[in-house]
């Protein structure tokens, strides 16, 4: 269509036909054991993640948690700072005490201003380590405690509730001590039982940090994940985790080193004449007006020899689709490499010009009758522009691969223009559409939360063991996990004889030296 003497080319991609993988095969019940059906598999029923259940259950043991660090933390300044203020008068400020015998009990000498200051870098450092350990976000939220972090709060805990209490014991018996004259409780003391406390803290800090990110990194196990249905695998090595935090980890490798699971190719798509072939309809018929039962035995013989003869060459068939389709993918990929060099080859960057004077130059032109300089164009203007011209042949790259219901025009508009601002190459803009990994990748996949369904014959909390497997579900999706422990090396030193690094050289009538 021209319009002002220009050529306009209107590009659209159609949306992927739903009905591009249906046969005329009859879908009912599974009546033989060699059927099957993905409905069997995606009967595990994910439970929304956007309820108040779920809210609840995602923030609550962080809740907790951020309380009783917060609690252990505030501690050692709550006992250093509660004699200051007047929270115990029966021990501090009793009538049965003089002026000088107050002000020398809540004094502070040198000594103990030091061991101040101590606290105070042991508080800032004990601040830093439960930021990092106890207050980040949580990976995933799995259905049964983690063990050594609930041990490392208890810890907390206990640690917490035991120094609160001998301090209360502390300061009541020194206020009984002011009463039956013996000698009483002074601030120094006080100040060096919560350095105690402090260093408890961060005792119990470096214990958590042992068990919860130093214990696993060793590897123990070799790991092998399956994915249903195309049948995927890929294999790691793992250290001593508990089942529960394994699946959180092969579900962090899932999502970052697996490709991008596609259902539009678990059947390959056909060339014509094998569209007709399959169209002819495959059930017996009956001729019930008068047909002898001898014909009948001999149509159903024929039938039958049919059957078999297709299902020998089934193996041929497949082999032949799968070569085609590799041959027919190759050859839309190498059109579509081109295409886009070619289209990238349309624009170019403007250069800032160098002077003032340079600029004035190039807006008045040279006056030699050459074309005036090109309207400039943002990055969406520009992708807009060159984007027809390589529209059609990534459609039918696109269409081939089964990668319509991933990329709309509007998404392929976006990543072209970032492309021309970044100066990537016609290939780095082909890379979302040419390598299908990782599932990241995929706009779908790039959600705030993800429900999986997590199946074992075991306890979640139990730390992995040999020939443990367990199974991820969501949706159509499974990964079949597999753990196998290493294997102990005995490596042992065997010395040669440099005497024994001697040759000969051995020759015949036939050798040339």
């Amino acid at each position: 269509m021209c319009a002002g003497g220009q050529e306009i080319i209107e590009v659209s991609i159609l949306p992927q036909d739903e009905t591009w993988g249906d046969n005329t095969t009859a879908i009912t019940g599974n009546t033989s054991e060699q059927s099957i059906s993905m409905e069997d598999v995606s009967y595990f029923q994910m439970a929304d993640d956007r309820g108040v259940g779920f809210a609840c259950q995602r923030y609550l043991e962080r809740g907790l948690a951020v309380m009783l660090c917060a609690v252990a933390f505030v501690s050692p300044l709550a006992m250093v700072v509660l004699p200051r203020v007047g929270f115990f008068p029966a021990a501090f400020e009793s009538l049965d005490l003089s002026q000088n015998e107050r002000l020398r009990l809540l004094a502070c000498n040198a000594e103990c201003k030091g061991m101040l200051v101590s606290l105070a870098a042991r508080l800032l450092l004990l601040a830093i380590g439960l930021w990092a350990l106890f207050l980040r976000q949580p990976a995933a939220i799995m259905p049964r405690i983690f063990l050594f972090r609930s041990c490392a709060l208890l810890l907390v805990l206990i640690s917490s509730f035991a120094y609160w209490l001998f301090y209360i014991v502390q300061v009541t018996e020194g206020a009984r001590a002011i009463v039956s004259g013996s000698s009483v409780v002074d601030y120094r003391t006080l100040v060096a039982y919560a350095t105690s406390f402090c260093d408890t803290l961060l005792f119990v800090h470096y214990v958590a940090v042992v068990l919860l990110e130093i214990r696993h990194l060793q590897p123990l196990y070799h790991v092998k994940v399956i994915r249903s249905p195309d049948g995927e695998s890929h294999s790691y090595s793992i250290g001593q985790l508990s089942i529960q935090r394994a699946a959180v980890w092969v579900l962090q490798r899932y999502y970052t080193e697996f490709s991008i699971y596609n259902p539009y190719l678990e059947r390959l798509p056909v060339s014509k004449a094998q569209r007709k072939a399959a169209a002819v309809s495959s059930f017996k018929y009956y001729d019930v007006d008068g047909a002898t039962p001898a014909q009948q035995q001999s149509q159903s013989r024929a039938v039958l020899a049919a059957h078999a003869r297709r299902r020998d060459s089934s193996h041929n068939e497949r082999f032949y689709e799968e070569h085609e389709y590799e041959r027919r993918v190759k050859k839309r990929r190498a059109r579509l490499v081109t295409a886009a060099e070619e289209a990238f080859t349309h624009i170019k960057r403007m250069q800032q010009p160098s002077s003032p004077q340079q600029q004035q130059h190039d807006q008045q032109g040279d006056g030699s009758g050459a074309a005036p300089p090109a309207i400039p164009l943002d990055p969406q203007e520009a992708a807009q522009a060159i984007f027809p011209s390589m529209a059609r042949a990534l459609q039918k790259y696109l269409r081939v691969t089964r990668q319509q219901p991933r990329h709309t025009v509007e998404s392929i508009l976006k990543h072209l223009a970032h492309c021309l601002k970044h100066d990537m190459s016609p290939r780095a803009f082909l890379e979302p559409y040419l390598v299908e990994a990782p599932v990241l990748q995929n706009d779908k996949e790039r959600r705030t939360n993800h429900n999986w369904a997590l199946i074992c014959d075991e306890l979640l909390s139990r730390p992995l063991s040999d020939g443990c497997t367990f199974q991820l579900i969501q949706n159509d999706v499974s990964l079949t996990v597999s753990i196998h422990r290493i294997p102990h090396f005995t490596v042992s030193e065997e010395v040669v004889d440099p005497k024994s690094n001697k040759f000969v050289l051995k020759l015949n009538s036939e050798t040339s030296v």
